[in-house]
């Protein structure tokens, strides 16, 4: 059966010549974004392993450690994000819709989709500026050096931030992810019939449920953090208690 999907031509006359290409390097980007996104989930889960060794401070100090850590991040995350999400931005107000006239599952995602690169944008802002530069007061910025104490402060801060925005943007971005990871396929000519493109959609519906479940492992841990012991004893150890 065929099923029509939402239009994704942008309208400016500008972009219409370059749009295959701009296109390409739009679904390039968000596979760089959503292979660090994978990455920065699993690593973030660890804090749950937080007992004699610290892995989760382990893990950011080896990433800190890296050389030319600002090239590798502009280069490998900053630069592929801001494509990805400034050629998203002009795909979801120049795209045409036709959700009312083509109900149909994919129309669903892609719309989804959409309203999930909005949530995600405003979701980072919070994240990177508050955590990485500390735009939004000391509280709720984040040390390297001990890494553990600050995210369990970041997320303790306050109950809006831990059980409203991060739940948000978790979900929308695992969605995002595992979604655009099913879209790129398509886009490379990777799945072309039907059977490969429902194949390749369990394998999507996974990795969904991996990151969902690593982030929200993530989260839950840092809420049950003893930070202020941690903040004191940045080296020592401590337990996650669980919060009910």
């Amino acid at each position: 059966m065929t099923t029509a999907l939402v239009s994704d031509r942008t309208a400016p006359l500008s972009l219409e010549r370059h749009h295959f290409l701009l296109r390409r390097l739009h679904s390039l980007t968000g596979i760089v974004f959503g292979g660090y996104l994978v990455v920065h989930l699993i690593v973030n889960a660890t804090i749950a392993q937080l007992g004699k060794n610290d892995v989760y401070q382990v893990q950011v100090q080896k990433i800190h450690d890296l050389p030319l850590l600002w090239a590798l991040e502009w280069g490998l995350i900053y630069l592929p994000i801001l494509y990805h999400t400034v050629y998203g931005i002009v795909i979801t107000f120049t795209g045409q819709p036709n959700l009312e006239r083509y109900p149909y599952p994919r129309n669903w995602g892609y719309t989804l989709q959409r309203i999930s690169a909005l949530i995600i944008v405003a979701f980072m802002i919070f994240h990177v500026f508050a955590l990485k530069y500390g735009w939004f007061g000391t509280t709720l910025s984040f040390d390297p050096h001990n890494a553990s104490g600050t995210i369990g402060r970041h997320m303790q801060a306050s109950w809006f931030i831990r059980w409203f925005i991060y739940p948000i943007g978790i979900t929308a971005s695992c969605y995002h992810l595992a979604y655009g990871f099913w879209q790129a396929a398509i886009t490379w000519g990777l799945t072309i019939s039907d059977g490969s493109q429902k194949r390749w959609g369990f394998a999507c519906v996974g990795l969904f449920i991996l990151t969902f479940v690593c982030g929200m492992v993530a989260l839950v841990a840092a809420s049950g953090l003893d930070w202020q012991k941690l903040m004191t004893n940045p080296t020592g150890t401590t337990e996650v208690h669980i919060p009910v």
